[in-house]
């Protein structure tokens, strides 16, 4: 049987999970609310590559994105950080909504799944 690993495990999720060669992201909030859309995304993505690299993979390996924003007037403004993060031709399949956020300060939250 195959190990789960599970990083920093809490009551009601994880930090990561990993299992056969695949890593789940939960959903990523920026640590500094108080910062616009764009100050968030960057935060949110510098949370995402510190979290696969800890699990030995990086965004060149991303598969899918699920990224829920405050106002989808502010996915333009996400794109601008989002896009030249990604590696050229490395973009995974995503989806981008508009939603209500758990904290009314929290303008954007990425979750991703990357393979190693």
């Amino acid at each position: 049987m195959a190990k789960i690993i599970r990083t920093e495990p809490g009551a009601i999720l994880s930090k990561a999970v990993e299992y056969h060669g695949f890593v789940y992201l939960p959903g990523i909030t920026a640590k500094d609310t108080k910062k616009d859309i764009k100050g968030q995304t960057a935060d949110v993505l510098a949370q995402i590559d510190a979290m696969l690299e800890h699990h030995g993979t990086d965004k060149t390996r991303l598969l899918q994105a699920l990224i829920w924003v405050k106002h989808i007037k502010d996915r333009v403004l996400m794109n601008e950080v989002w896009t030249p993060w990604l590696p050229a031709e490395g973009a995974p399949v995503r989806a981008c909504v508009q939603s209500e956020m758990a904290a009314p300060d929290v303008l954007v939250e990425i979750m991703v799944t990357a393979c190693k």
